[in-house]
């Protein structure tokens, strides 16, 4: 049977704690695999000592980009990588937002400002900051016209640390219909979940949030999941992802719009889907074992 690496990162203060881990290493051991949990930044791990490396909770690879990016590098030269590096890549930043609405797919409307750009906000609408390479809702915020001096404090911070920073209009639908996530694994639909809106008004950016506030299963719609499928096809030069999420909400015509496409290290839900555990399971040996 295959040996697979399920990869992760060391834990600390402002990382949460992958619940789904110790389910996953678990169900693949009584399928008979062997399944190590590593840290990616483990530099005494022999990552060619295993078939198949999977990407599963790298929650701090934001803060240390470019490290974790040549990790990934090096891992996808030593073993087969999933996802593939050059998909980590290209989803580590999310300016991938634009390449997408290139492509057709509805996105929210997305503006970049990057270090020594001149930045300008919108006057007449809510908004949200957040970087373009971020997880967690970490240093994002959501601001009103009238506090334009406090999201320029959070731009020449983000700047100063050099990151890119990505604004868009708040989609009020969230605070009504919320976010949906469309999970997929081994190329299928896993299980789809609905979560409400992650900031709050007047929440200063660098505070930490709950990053899936109160998730519930969904039932994704027809709309839903075409415009999810259409994501996932216009993913340059059309790679093999073993996994995938989809997050969607409402744009003002009521038509479903990608507020990101996860294809580093999404949370899997696990806990609220035990059900899906036997398919997670399934496609790793599969892929392990090609």
């Amino acid at each position: 049977m295959p040996r697979t690496a399920l990869v992760t990162c060391r834990p600390g203060p402002e990382v949460s704690v992958d619940h789904d881990l110790p389910v996953l290493v678990a169900a693949l051991r009584r399928a008979g695999a062997e399944a190590d949990c590593v840290y990616w930044d483990d530099d005494t791990v022999d990552w060619g000592g295993y078939d198949l490396a999977v990407i599963r909770s790298t929650w701090d690879y934001s803060w240390r980009a470019a490290q974790f990016l040549a990790w990934a590098e090096r891992c996808g030269k030593a073993t087969r990588l999933a996802n593939p590096a050059e998909v980590v890549r290209w989803n580590a930043d999310k300016r991938y937002l634009g390449d997408l609405a290139a492509a057709g797919v509805p996105v929210v409307p997305t503006r970049y400002f990057a270090p020594g750009d001149t930045v300008d906000l919108p006057d007449d609408t809510e908004y949200v900051v957040k970087p373009t390479s971020g997880a967690g809702a970490r240093f994002a915020a959501r601001y009103t016209p009238d506090e334009h001096e406090r999201a320029v404090r959070q731009l020449a911070r983000m700047h100063v640390e050099g990151f890119t920073a990505m604004v868009q209009p708040y989609v009020r639908s969230i605070d009504v219909a919320g976010e949906r996530a469309l999970q997929f694994f081994g190329g299928r639909l896993l299980h789809a979940s609905r979560k409400g809106a992650v900031l709050t008004p007047g929440t200063p950016y660098d505070q930490r949030k709950v990053a899936h506030p109160g998730l519930t299963p969904w039932t994704p719609t027809p709309a839903e999941l075409t415009v999810a499928e259409r994501a996932l096809a216009a993913v340059p030069q059309a790679p093999e992802l073993l996994y995938a999420r989809v997050d969607l909400v409402d744009g003002e015509d009521g038509q479903p719009r990608v507020m990101e496409l996860e294809l580093v290290e999404p949370n899997l839900f696990l806990s609220l889907h035990p059900g899906s555990v036997r398919g997670v399971v399934e496609a790793i040996l599969a892929a392990a074992g090609r």
